[in-house]
């Protein structure tokens, strides 16, 4: 069971802690119906109250510090995923991972975001932040993937790139502009995923591809609510007016033609359970890229810049 409790899952959680409670008693007292009762007035309540989700709600759920992060998606989805590092002109960035691995019987380049569990993982990630030398990272990994000409699959879960001073001087607009030009032209099929958070351009610098896919629980803006509720009233106290104005869940883009599907999760969210999210993420990934395979990779990248060039409206 989870550790963290978020506020709106208490009732769930509880409901749960007096099923197990009478399952120890289940041996001496004949208690089975009243335990099966409860189950299906669990399953019901986890439906309602999930069906029920404010937009902060589901950014909370994306946050949760026990959703499966890159890395172990990567671990539960393959067994021969081999990390390869550093960008060839810096270092290494730790807060995105990338190598090669088979999903399936299908070889690919795997990237993404990676955070970390406790404060000593975090420092080491950098909270999931990339700096420059992430960005140029993956595209160097990206353009590997294209010599030996596998798909490319990209996993997001940033809650934006490192505003830091030492960034910026490295050139963190130019890396993450140059991986967005280099991304709609690379000839091999690329699938996106925001597995967690998709904070404005940290998430878009590893985020162009033929198709664009969110998990149920996750979200995808230009900016995260609390920020924009920073500019917009000097306060972070009306984030979640701000969330329902940004229009950042995955039901929100898929109508907007932002993303191109939806990937369902657990009851009750990726963190409950693992094993399933990642089976149904796998699933989703080769599901799509069986598709692109068909493309020539002329059409494939045609197709990418169309997709992109027609979201927003705007006049000259």
């Amino acid at each position: 069971m989870s550790k963290m409790i978020l506020e709106f899952e208490k009732p769930i959680v509880e409901l749960e802690k007096k099923i197990d409670e009478m399952r120890t008693l289940s041996d001496t007292l004949d208690i089975g119906q009243e335990i099966q009762h409860l189950e299906k007035k669990v399953i019901q309540l986890r439906e309602n109250v999930y069906a029920e989700l404010t937009r902060w709600q589901r950014v909370q759920l994306a946050r949760h510090p026990e959703r499966p992060y890159t890395l172990d998606y990567i671990g539960m989805m393959t067994n021969d995923f081999i990390e390869l590092h550093g960008d060839r002109a810096f270092g290494d960035d730790k807060s995105i991972v990338g190598g090669f691995a088979t999903l399936g019987d299908e070889p690919v380049m795997l990237i993404g975001h990676q955070k970390g569990r406790d404060t000593k993982s975090n420092v080491y990630r950098n909270f999931g932040m990339p700096q420059p030398e992430g960005y140029r990272k993956a595209l160097r990994l990206m353009k590997l993937a294209v010599k030996f000409n596998r798909p490319i699959v990209t996993l997001l879960d940033t809650p934006g790139a490192f505003p830091g001073i030492g960034a910026e001087e490295r050139g963190q607009a130019e890396a993450i502009a140059r991986n967005l030009f280099e991304m709609s032209h690379l000839p091999v099929p690329i699938v996106v995923v925001v597995i967690g958070e998709g904070a404005s351009g940290g998430a878009l610098g590893i985020g162009v591809g033929d198709k664009i896919l969110m998990m149920e629980y996750t979200w995808y803006s230009v900016i995260a609510p609390e920020s924009c509720s920073s500019i917009l009233w000097k306060s972070w106290e009306y984030k979640e007016q701000a969330a329902e104005a940004l229009k950042l869940t995955p039901t929100d883009l898929l109508e907007q033609k932002i993303i191109d599907g939806i990937i369902p999760e657990p009851p009750g969210g990726a963190h409950r359970n693992p094993e399933a999210a990642a089976q149904s993420l796998k699933e989703a990934i080769l599901a799509e890229l069986a598709g692109l395979k068909k493309l020539k990779a002329d059409k494939l990248v045609e197709k990418r810049i169309q997709k992109f060039c027609a979201m927003g409206a705007w006049n000259e």
